[in-house]
């Protein structure tokens, strides 16, 4: 089994600045990518960023020049930089794996406001 534990959003006013985390643990086998995916409310989930175990990355381009991925080193995890935040960014933002199997996190909400 896998977990996967966000941290990191929260309420912030347009024009700042959030950087959420993602750390797995469990019976992880052979990572195929990680990924950040969200939603906001009467809308499908989307997918805003992702990152192979190679490094190479997918930004969507309604974040493109903002968001910013990045995966961790020593540590099986993964980050999401978010620059410059508009209130249409607003949603439930939720981490994603794939190896053998797929595993979400239980997401985190990101408010942008005045």
């Amino acid at each position: 089994q896998v977990q996967l534990v966000e941290s990191g959003g929260g309420l912030v006013q347009p024009g700042g600045s959030l950087r959420l985390s993602c750390a797995a643990s469990g019976s992880i086998f052979n990572i195929i990518f990680m990924a950040w995916y969200r939603q906001a409310p009467g809308k499908q989930r989307e997918l805003v960023a992702a990152i192979s175990k190679y490094g190479n990355t997918n930004i969507s381009e309604s974040v493109k020049g903002r968001f910013t991925i990045s995966k961790g080193n020593a540590e099986v995890a993964v980050y999401l930089q978010m620059n410059s935040l508009k209130p249409e960014d607003t949603a439930v933002y939720y981490c994603n794996m794939r190896d053998v199997g797929e595993y979400w996190g239980q997401g985190t909400q990101v408010t942008v406001s005045s």
